[in-house]
């Protein structure tokens, strides 16, 4: 509701922020990340970040780390993959280490908050897929996709006597 309230504005200070969550078994916690500086998080070395408990993050040690992010949208052709692109400026080497060592496909979760309401989430995207990664040492290009639809089982199970009792009475 305090996102429609802020579209309808003429003007608004409200800032529309991010949140990326990256699971993987082999990765010791959680990547938490955020398109908005909200506020200083370290002073020596100069880091920002926005703090929400979404996810189950805990706000005071858990915080989502500032990074400049674009989306790539996807595209509408018939042929081609349902699958999105955001492109992660690279902050430092060690991010692009531990994405190259990833060799099976991380989960990634998004959310779309307002600066002024971090836990209150507008707009949430579970379950999906990193599918490839392109990384270079300016940014990360990751597309992400959910699981694929020819992998549903396809006919379903018949129903016979012995899967639905109920229905043979």
């Amino acid at each position: 509701m305090n996102a429609r309230l802020a579209q309808e504005e003429a003007n608004t200070d409200e800032i529309y922020v991010a949140l990326f969550r990256i699971d993987h078994p082999s990765l010791p916690t959680p990547i938490r990340l955020s398109t908005d500086n909200t506020e200083r998080l370290l002073t020596d070395p100069t880091v920002y970040g926005t703090r929400s408990s979404w996810a189950g993050a805990n706000p005071l040690l858990e915080p989502y780390l500032w990074a400049i992010a674009d989306a790539i949208l996807p595209s509408d052709l018939e042929d081609a993959p349902a699958a999105a692109q955001i492109a992660i400026e690279a902050l430092d080497h060690d991010i692009v280490q531990t994405v190259r060592s990833i060799t099976t496909p991380p989960t990634i979760r998004m959310a779309v908050v307002l600066a002024s309401s971090p836990d209150v989430v507008e707009a949430e995207w579970s379950n999906l897929l990193i599918t490839t990664v392109d990384a270079d040492a300016g940014e990360i290009i990751l597309t992400i996709s959910r699981e694929e639809i020819e992998n549903e089982f396809f006919p379903a199970g018949r129903m016979s006597r012995d899967r639905f009792p109920g229905l043979h009475l």
